[in-house]
Protein backbone atom coordinates (compact mmCIF):
# COMPACT_ATOMS: atom_id res chain seq x y z
CA UNK A 1 0.00 0.00 0.00
CA UNK A 2 1.46 3.87 -0.84
CA UNK A 3 0.61 6.18 1.83
CA UNK A 4 2.00 8.73 -0.18
CA UNK A 5 -0.26 12.27 -1.71
CA UNK A 6 -1.02 11.11 -5.02
CA UNK A 7 -1.39 14.75 -6.03
CA UNK A 8 2.10 14.85 -5.20
CA UNK A 9 4.48 16.63 -7.19
CA UNK A 10 6.54 13.72 -8.78
CA UNK A 11 10.07 14.84 -7.57
CA UNK A 12 10.62 17.27 -4.16
CA UNK A 13 13.17 18.57 -2.35
CA UNK A 14 14.30 17.75 0.60
CA UNK A 15 13.82 20.43 3.44
CA UNK A 16 15.61 21.27 7.13
CA UNK A 17 12.36 20.16 8.88
CA UNK A 18 11.40 16.82 6.16
CA UNK A 19 15.09 15.54 5.14
CA UNK A 20 13.69 12.15 3.44
CA UNK A 21 11.13 14.19 1.05
CA UNK A 22 11.75 12.84 -2.73
CA UNK A 23 12.52 9.05 -0.82
CA UNK A 24 9.95 5.95 -1.29
CA UNK A 25 10.60 3.50 1.34
CA UNK A 26 9.44 0.23 1.27
CA UNK A 27 8.72 -1.59 4.59
CA UNK A 28 8.70 -5.16 4.30
CA UNK A 29 6.76 -5.95 8.42
CA UNK A 30 4.36 -7.85 9.06
CA UNK A 31 3.82 -6.55 12.79
CA UNK A 32 0.69 -3.81 12.30
CA UNK A 33 2.05 -2.58 15.12
CA UNK A 34 5.36 -1.76 13.61
CA UNK A 35 4.48 -0.87 10.89
CA UNK A 36 2.16 1.65 12.41
CA UNK A 37 5.98 3.47 14.03
CA UNK A 38 7.48 3.24 10.74
CA UNK A 39 4.39 5.13 9.09
CA UNK A 40 4.82 7.83 11.72
CA UNK A 41 8.48 8.02 11.12
CA UNK A 42 7.99 8.65 7.13
CA UNK A 43 5.74 11.31 7.61
CA UNK A 44 7.23 13.08 10.20
CA UNK A 45 10.02 13.00 7.87
CA UNK A 46 8.74 13.94 4.79
CA UNK A 47 9.20 10.11 2.67
CA UNK A 48 6.85 8.16 0.60
CA UNK A 49 5.89 4.48 2.41
CA UNK A 50 4.94 1.36 0.49
CA UNK A 51 4.15 -2.01 2.75
CA UNK A 52 4.45 -5.22 2.10
CA UNK A 53 3.96 -7.80 4.80
CA UNK A 54 5.46 -10.24 3.13
CA UNK A 55 8.45 -11.90 0.84
CA UNK A 56 6.02 -12.50 -2.14
CA UNK A 57 3.74 -9.50 -1.44
CA UNK A 58 7.97 -7.24 -1.13
CA UNK A 59 8.96 -8.91 -4.48
CA UNK A 60 5.72 -7.92 -6.13
CA UNK A 61 6.19 -4.50 -5.24
CA UNK A 62 10.05 -4.77 -6.72
CA UNK A 63 8.18 -5.97 -9.92
CA UNK A 64 6.52 -2.34 -10.24
CA UNK A 65 8.85 0.37 -9.15
CA UNK A 66 12.47 0.47 -7.74
CA UNK A 67 12.40 2.16 -3.78
CA UNK A 68 14.57 4.63 -2.62
CA UNK A 69 14.87 2.38 0.52
CA UNK A 70 13.85 -0.86 1.65
CA UNK A 71 13.65 -1.91 5.47
CA UNK A 72 13.45 -5.67 5.74
CA UNK A 73 12.24 -7.17 8.77
CA UNK A 74 14.10 -10.78 9.24
CA UNK A 75 11.34 -12.91 10.55
CA UNK A 76 8.64 -12.91 8.25
CA UNK A 77 5.18 -15.54 7.94
CA UNK A 78 6.76 -16.79 4.59
CA UNK A 79 10.08 -17.18 4.97
CA UNK A 80 13.68 -14.92 6.04
CA UNK A 81 13.70 -11.33 5.15
CA UNK A 82 17.83 -12.26 5.27
CA UNK A 83 16.68 -13.91 1.39
CA UNK A 84 15.52 -10.45 0.47
CA UNK A 85 18.31 -8.37 1.66
CA UNK A 86 20.50 -10.94 -0.19
CA UNK A 87 18.45 -10.72 -3.84
CA UNK A 88 18.54 -6.64 -3.28
CA UNK A 89 22.39 -6.39 -2.24
CA UNK A 90 23.42 -8.97 -5.30
CA UNK A 91 20.82 -7.21 -7.88
CA UNK A 92 21.42 -4.63 -10.11
CA UNK A 93 20.82 -1.42 -10.62
CA UNK A 94 20.76 -1.92 -6.38
CA UNK A 95 18.21 -0.06 -4.02
CA UNK A 96 20.51 2.71 -2.72
CA UNK A 97 20.18 1.39 1.18
CA UNK A 98 19.05 -1.78 2.29
CA UNK A 99 18.45 -1.90 6.29
CA UNK A 100 17.59 -4.33 7.73
CA UNK A 101 15.41 -4.49 11.07
CA UNK A 102 14.60 -7.52 14.25
CA UNK A 103 13.66 -7.37 17.86
CA UNK A 104 16.60 -10.21 17.94
CA UNK A 105 19.78 -9.01 19.40
CA UNK A 106 21.97 -11.18 17.26
CA UNK A 107 20.04 -10.10 13.63
CA UNK A 108 22.03 -7.16 13.13
CA UNK A 109 25.14 -9.35 12.16
CA UNK A 110 22.93 -11.94 9.79
CA UNK A 111 21.39 -8.87 8.02
CA UNK A 112 25.05 -6.98 7.57
CA UNK A 113 26.40 -10.45 6.21
CA UNK A 114 23.69 -10.76 4.10
CA UNK A 115 24.62 -7.41 2.62
CA UNK A 116 22.07 -4.60 4.41
CA UNK A 117 23.90 -1.11 4.66
CA UNK A 118 22.75 -1.26 8.12
CA UNK A 119 20.39 -2.00 11.01
CA UNK A 120 17.53 -0.73 13.09
CA UNK A 121 17.18 -2.57 16.17
CA UNK A 122 13.32 -2.82 17.07
CA UNK A 123 11.33 -0.75 18.60
CA UNK A 124 12.01 1.71 16.18
CA UNK A 125 10.30 5.13 17.30
CA UNK A 126 13.50 7.87 17.79
CA UNK A 127 12.64 10.17 14.91
CA UNK A 128 16.18 10.96 14.67
CA UNK A 129 17.94 7.61 14.55
CA UNK A 130 15.31 6.52 12.16
CA UNK A 131 16.21 10.02 9.67
CA UNK A 132 20.43 9.26 10.44
CA UNK A 133 19.89 5.30 9.42
CA UNK A 134 18.34 6.26 5.96
CA UNK A 135 20.60 9.68 5.44
CA UNK A 136 24.15 8.37 6.50
CA UNK A 137 23.94 5.44 3.82
CA UNK A 138 22.32 7.35 1.14
CA UNK A 139 24.67 7.76 -2.00
CA UNK A 140 26.59 11.24 -1.37
CA UNK A 141 24.59 12.91 -4.60
CA UNK A 142 21.24 11.97 -3.11
CA UNK A 143 21.52 13.50 0.11
CA UNK A 144 19.79 16.60 0.63
CA UNK A 145 22.23 19.89 0.92
CA UNK A 146 22.63 22.51 4.11
CA UNK A 147 21.61 21.92 7.34
CA UNK A 148 18.35 19.92 8.63
CA UNK A 149 17.17 19.85 12.12
CA UNK A 150 17.70 17.27 14.00
CA UNK A 151 14.44 15.75 15.72
CA UNK A 152 14.81 13.94 18.91
CA UNK A 153 11.20 13.08 18.83
CA UNK A 154 9.67 9.97 19.30
CA UNK A 155 6.27 8.28 17.64
CA UNK A 156 3.97 6.81 19.16
CA UNK A 157 1.69 3.93 17.55
CA UNK A 158 -1.90 3.44 17.86
CA UNK A 159 -2.69 0.44 20.19
CA UNK A 160 -5.05 -0.74 18.25
CA UNK A 161 -2.32 -2.02 15.89
CA UNK A 162 -0.95 -4.24 18.67
CA UNK A 163 -4.43 -5.29 19.43
CA UNK A 164 -4.18 -6.56 15.50
CA UNK A 165 -1.03 -7.92 15.88
CA UNK A 166 -2.56 -10.11 18.97
CA UNK A 167 -5.58 -10.96 16.91
CA UNK A 168 -3.20 -12.13 13.88
CA UNK A 169 -1.05 -14.80 16.50
CA UNK A 170 -3.94 -15.99 17.86
CA UNK A 171 -5.28 -16.91 14.29
CA UNK A 172 -1.57 -18.75 13.77
CA UNK A 173 -2.40 -20.69 17.28
CA UNK A 174 -5.20 -21.84 15.93
CA UNK A 175 -4.26 -22.88 12.90
CA UNK A 176 -0.85 -24.43 13.15
CA UNK A 177 0.00 -24.63 16.61
CA UNK A 178 1.94 -27.82 16.78
CA UNK A 179 4.13 -27.15 13.61
CA UNK A 180 7.93 -26.04 15.08
CA UNK A 181 8.41 -23.62 12.02
CA UNK A 182 4.91 -21.69 13.14
CA UNK A 183 6.19 -22.01 16.73
CA UNK A 184 9.33 -20.36 15.97
CA UNK A 185 7.62 -17.63 14.16
CA UNK A 186 4.90 -17.32 16.85
CA UNK A 187 8.68 -16.41 19.12
CA UNK A 188 9.97 -14.30 16.74
CA UNK A 189 6.88 -11.96 15.90
CA UNK A 190 5.92 -11.76 19.61
CA UNK A 191 9.04 -10.97 21.18
CA UNK A 192 9.41 -8.49 18.22
CA UNK A 193 6.33 -6.93 18.86
CA UNK A 194 6.21 -7.03 22.77
CA UNK A 195 9.39 -5.29 23.24
CA UNK A 196 8.28 -2.65 21.01
CA UNK A 197 5.33 -2.00 22.94
CA UNK A 198 6.91 -2.62 26.59
CA UNK A 199 4.75 -5.43 26.68
CA UNK A 200 7.16 -7.29 29.26
CA UNK A 201 5.17 -10.34 30.47
CA UNK A 202 4.66 -11.22 26.42
CA UNK A 203 8.03 -10.57 25.67
CA UNK A 204 9.55 -13.05 28.34
CA UNK A 205 6.68 -15.55 27.29
CA UNK A 206 8.22 -15.01 24.10
CA UNK A 207 11.98 -15.50 24.88
CA UNK A 208 10.83 -18.59 26.92
CA UNK A 209 9.74 -20.62 23.82
CA UNK A 210 12.52 -19.30 21.64
CA UNK A 211 14.72 -20.51 24.22
CA UNK A 212 12.42 -24.07 24.87
CA UNK A 213 12.62 -24.50 20.58
CA UNK A 214 16.41 -23.69 20.62
CA UNK A 215 16.45 -26.48 23.01
CA UNK A 216 14.77 -29.31 22.36
CA UNK A 217 12.90 -28.84 25.33
CA UNK A 218 8.67 -29.21 25.55
CA UNK A 219 7.16 -26.60 24.45
CA UNK A 220 3.13 -27.15 25.26
CA UNK A 221 4.05 -24.78 28.70
CA UNK A 222 5.29 -22.10 26.81
CA UNK A 223 3.01 -22.25 23.91
CA UNK A 224 0.33 -22.23 26.51
CA UNK A 225 1.80 -19.33 28.00
CA UNK A 226 1.90 -16.67 25.15
CA UNK A 227 -2.11 -18.31 23.95
CA UNK A 228 -3.26 -17.15 27.37
CA UNK A 229 -1.43 -13.83 27.56
CA UNK A 230 -2.51 -12.75 24.04
CA UNK A 231 -6.04 -14.04 25.31
CA UNK A 232 -5.74 -11.93 28.00
CA UNK A 233 -4.99 -8.96 25.86
CA UNK A 234 -7.63 -9.36 23.26
CA UNK A 235 -10.37 -9.73 25.97
CA UNK A 236 -9.38 -6.09 27.42
CA UNK A 237 -9.80 -4.59 24.47
CA UNK A 238 -6.46 -2.96 24.52
CA UNK A 239 -3.04 -3.83 23.92
CA UNK A 240 -0.84 -3.26 27.43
Amino acid sequence: MDDSDPFAAPTRIATANRPLLGLTILVVEDSRYACEAMRLLCLRSGARIRRADCLKSARRHLQVYRPSVVIADLGLPDGSGLDLIRELAEASPKVPVILGTSGDDTGEEAAIAAGADGFLPKPITSLALFQNAVLSRLPADQRPLGPRVVQDDSVCPDLMAYQDDMAHVADVLKDRAEEGKTLDYVAQFVGGVARSAQDTALEQAAASLAAARKSGAPVAGDTARIAGLVRERLEQKQAI
